[in-house]
């Protein structure tokens, strides 16, 4: 984080400083865990689901932490105020902060803002942006998925002042929350992966996630690009609610080259294709990325290290954003050879010594990125031989729509020819049920009532050669599973997995 003194932390997030504090003093880190801090640190006390930041406030004091941004005044064990910022909402602050802090940096440096939003692939798309991005000038990006109102900032927060590129992932749980996110950081370019079923419930249908998705391509300037994948009906109609110039990235043959007429209709600057895919013996995609305007589009060869043919649309989106940041093709396409997964669970693969293969994709989970993820094990059984097991949890947060979309993906299991189906917990047995009637019965398919009895029955029956893939919404517990799985018999310790908004 760029130096700040306390006055400056109390202006900018509109604070009141406690009598302890002295106005010159300094912090050039912020956190929200109090396991992070040391000298310099600004502790967020941020009141939680599950914990108050307010009662680890005498924990960061002693682990050095220099000055506390808090609702409320607390004292230390001699009764004196801790030095502390208090403001009324600390979210909010924070949420202050971060845009005083972009805007500081924008003053210092010619800093490129990305935003990424999408129902599903943002941090893959996230991850895949940042490494080409950083061949050309630091770049900040999101650590996992921090992409909300919490997480937006403290990816701000990590940034310097010479911070070349800014790559923020934007999530969301209801109309108003991709705006908010915009007016922090005031995005330059804005890509928008796909429109899903992802959160339905809380935003009351698909039609409302699309308009929630759009409100990042309404905040980019008119100098601004967004970034829209031709292939989604609801993304590419956003070009019509932008004042910026449109790049299109497509894994459809018949859409591109985009003809003179098409690219001048959408103000379009150039268009980013992965064509001619396939995948390889791993279901790697292998393709030809055609980056350019019209049929002046140049072609390279890339073969990703990602598993899964969906994720060619992410690297078409990672291309033409780093494009319309300035980046060459042969950059962007160098890079992009060979990467792979850098954030877990997703799709992250480890071959056990006994020849048993676990794919960890259990970080979220909605039906679009559940049938992606089946398909891709689904064509690794048919090319190997190799027995396969789909191990599903709960899609959360589906809504009315819970039971027909668990129940389409039980049906969707049988008929790829998944060998194996466990299906955990109470919350996904519409799957589990929807399977038998659609004719998995028997030893083919299987129901846990939780992950430790799920363990148990994957230790009896997993067998070397075996392929197995872990697919849930993060609160199912699925992620901390493939872990243990993927590490053999033996418990691993189960980390700090905080899953974001979609």
């Amino acid at each position: 984080m760029i130096e700040l003194s306390a006055s400056t932390v109390a202006e900018a997030t509109g604070g009141t400083l406690t009598a302890t504090v002295s106005a010159e003093a300094t912090v050039d880190t912020a956190t929200t865990d109090s396991r992070d801090v040391s000298g310099g640190t600004l502790f967020i006390a941020k009141p939680g689901e599950h914990a108050d930041g307010h009662d680890f406030i005498a924990a960061a004091r002693a682990a050095g932490a220099t000055l506390v941004l808090a609702e409320r005044e607390t004292t230390d064990g001699e009764g004196r105020p801790d030095p502390a910022i208090i403001v009324e909402d600390v979210v909010s602050a924070m949420g202050r902060l971060a845009a005083y802090i972009v805007e500081r940096i924008r003053e210092h440096s010619p800093t490129t803002v990305i935003g990424i939003t999408g129902s599903a692939g943002k941090t893959t798309t996230k991850d895949l942006l940042a490494a080409i991005l950083s061949a050309a000038g630091p770049t900040v990006a999101p650590r996992n998925s921090y992409n909300g109102e919490v997480g937006v900032p403290l990816t701000v927060f990590r940034a310097a002042l010479d911070t070349r590129y800014l790559v923020i992932e934007m999530g969301a749980d209801e109309v108003g929350n991709i705006e908010y996110l915009s007016s922090m950081v005031k995005p330059d370019i804005g890509v928008v992966l796909m429109v899903g079923s992802a959160h339905s419930g809380k935003f009351g249908g698909v039609e409302n996630i699309a308009r929630t998705k759009g409100e990042l391509v309404e905040a980019l300037p008119a100098d601004g690009v967004a970034v829209l994948n031709r292939d989604d009906a609801r993304v590419a109609a956003m070009a019509e609610r932008t004042r910026g110039k449109v790049a299109w990235f497509s894994v459809e043959e018949g859409t591109f080259p985009l003809v003179d007429a098409d690219l001048e209709a959408g103000s379009a600057a150039f268009s980013a294709l992965a064509g001619s895919l396939t995948t390889t013996a791993e279901e790697h995609p292998d393709f030809e990325l055609r980056l350019g305007a019209g049929t002046a589009a140049a072609s390279h060869h890339v073969t990703s290290g990602l598993i899964g043919r969906h994720h060619a649309a992410n690297i078409a989106a990672a291309a033409a954003a780093a494009t319309a940041a300035g980046l060459d093709a042969e950059v962007i396409t160098k890079t992009l050879n060979g990467a792979g997964a850098t954030s877990s669970r997703r799709m992250e693969r480890t071959d056990r010594p006994d020849g048993i293969t676990v794919i960890n994709d259990a970080y979220n989970a909605n039906p679009e990125s559940m049938r992606a993820a089946l398909q891709t094990l689904a064509v690794m059984g048919r090319s190997t031989g190799r027995r396969t097991w789909a191990v599903l949890g709960e899609m959360l947060e589906l809504g009315e729509d819970r039971i027909r979309e668990h129940t389409a993906i039980g049906t969707a299991v049988v008929r790829l020819n998944i060998g194996q189906l466990l299906v955990v917990g109470d919350g996904a047995r519409p799957l589990y049920t929807s399977a038998v009637n659609e004719g998995s019965w028997g030893d083919e398919v299987d129901f846990a009532a939780d992950p430790d009895v799920a363990a148990e029955l994957l230790e009896r029956k997993l067998a070397p050669g075996d392929i197995v893939l872990f697919k849930s919404s993060n609160g199912a517990g699925l992620g901390d599973l493939g872990d243990r799985i993927a590490c053999g018999p033996a418990d691993v310790p189960t980390g700090d997995r905080k899953e974001q908004s979609q």
